[in-house]
């Protein structure tokens, strides 16, 4: 009989391990740089493995991110509904994306949504309440683009729901099994991280931030000081930040930026806030935005790639992202 106990514990536990570690979410890059390469400017895809509904977080680039994750094969794990009426790409963003965070409103993370929208299907717009007055005062003003939205300057055409957020107040995404806590973030223009749960699952994104000892605000350490909290309980899979410069950016240019050094100090604390250490261990830190330039140098990427290399001596799991590219966490 106690044979018996014994094994069925060690089953309990193996099956533990198991699902602990078997990927939850799937990650879809569609744009990768900031700044200038108009077609890969930031934006992804998330959804919960389980479902075939995509959660966008930002959309600097959005039908032709779609179009090159095809050619990668990257929804080749997608259940895609078929509707005979729109082309594949057509099916992804009506039938697949129900609705976009977005974490500010400089035109590299919104751009891809507003090209996109005359032929979009109605869903929602999730942002920091003065991010959608961004969008709303800038962009959906009937001088730089028609309003799709249901708030802001007559007439209203109704297609996107703006849907304020409040800060450190989760909110369940429609259509999704998702939820979302949004935090503010130190940038010219208020920028957000999303800290997006399903069941003791979390995944982060982070919108365009500068490190807390440039900034003064103290809005990393904030969100850090939440996760070490939530990390208790709940599994964090990955996150998606932004590393702009090289460490070669003098401080008085990061104009609210990271580069591989200001990350590390930035992960250095959040390592320090948690008793368990081997929550690193499977975590993958998604590195985005990293600025395209026109200079006959070394690939910023690969500079950037270097760098957090040389410093990573606490063992981070860095995966610089790639357009079209597809990530299970």
């Amino acid at each position: 009989m106690n044979l018996v106990i014994c094994l069925l514990f060690l089953s309990s536990q193996l099956h533990s391990a198991q699902s602990a570690t078997a990927p939850v979410f799937e990650l879809i890059t569609l744009g990768d740089t900031g700044g200038i390469e108009d077609g890969n400017l930031s934006a992804f895809l998330l959804r919960v493995i389980s479902e075939p509904h995509y959660i966008a977080l930002d959309a600097g680039t959005l039908v032709n991110g779609i179009n090159v994750a095809q050619s990668n094969k990257a929804f080749k794990h997608l259940p895609v509904k078929i509707d005979n009426t729109l082309s594949s790409t057509g099916n992804i963003l009506h039938h697949h994306i129900k609705g976009y965070l977005i974490s500010h409103g400089h035109l590299d993370h919104v751009a891809g949504l507003l090209i996109a929208s005359p032929d979009d299907n109605n869903k929602p717009i999730y942002a920091l309440k003065s991010v959608n007055q961004t969008m709303s005062d800038t962009y959906f003003n009937w001088q730089a683009w028609a309003n799709f939205t249901d708030r802001g300057l007559p007439p209203l055409l109704k297609k996107y729901q703006v849907i304020d957020l409040i800060p450190q107040q989760a909110m369940n995404l429609k259509d999704t099994q998702l939820s979302v806590t949004a935090f503010s973030l130190s940038h010219p223009g208020e920028s957000t991280a999303f800290v997006i749960e399903y069941k003791d699952n979390m995944f982060v994104y982070f919108g365009d931030t500068g490190p807390d000892e440039v900034e003064k605000q103290g809005k990393l350490s904030a969100i850090w000081q939440y996760l070490a909290k939530q990390m208790q309980t709940k599994t964090l899979r990955g996150v998606v930040i932004e590393v702009s410069y090289a460490n070669q950016q003098p401080d008085n240019l990061l104009f609210g930026h990271l580069t591989p050094k200001w990350l590390m100090s930035e992960l250095t604390h959040f390592h320090a806030l948690l008793d368990n250490k081997k929550a690193f261990k499977d975590m993958q830190i998604v590195i985005s935005h990293m600025k395209y330039s026109l200079k006959n140098t070394v690939d910023p990427k690969v500079k950037i790639k270097q760098q957090l290399e040389q410093l990573n001596k606490l063992g981070f799991n860095f995966i610089i992202a790639t357009q079209g590219q597809r990530i299970v966490l």
